[in-house]
């Protein structure tokens, strides 16, 4: 049985997501973050909020989401934390 992952492993793996397709289509994004499409709007809905993405529109006004600065700060955090947590064994 696969552990569940906690809210900031699923925020981390959207945002790594956006980051790796630098401009990807909403669907692709639910595909990627294996969640279930209402979860995937709640975490998208306060990814927007807190402006670690943002919405683009191309020419044929079709969407794609974007990390921000702020996101990217996010995952670099994010990894110190990581590597603090590997190196106490914790």
């Amino acid at each position: 049985m696969t552990k569940k992952r906690e809210r900031l492993e699923v925020i981390r793996d959207i945002l790594k997501s956006v980051r790796e397709g630098r401009r990807i289509k909403p669907t692709r994004l639910l595909y990627s973050s294996n969640l279930s499409p209402q979860m995937f709007k709640d975490y998208v809905d306060e990814l927007l909020g807190k402006q670690f993405i943002e919405v683009e529109q191309d020419k044929k006004e079709k969407k794609f989401f974007k990390i921000t600065i702020k996101g990217n700060d996010f995952l670099e955090q994010y990894k110190v934390i990581e590597s603090f947590v590997q190196n106490f064994g914790l």
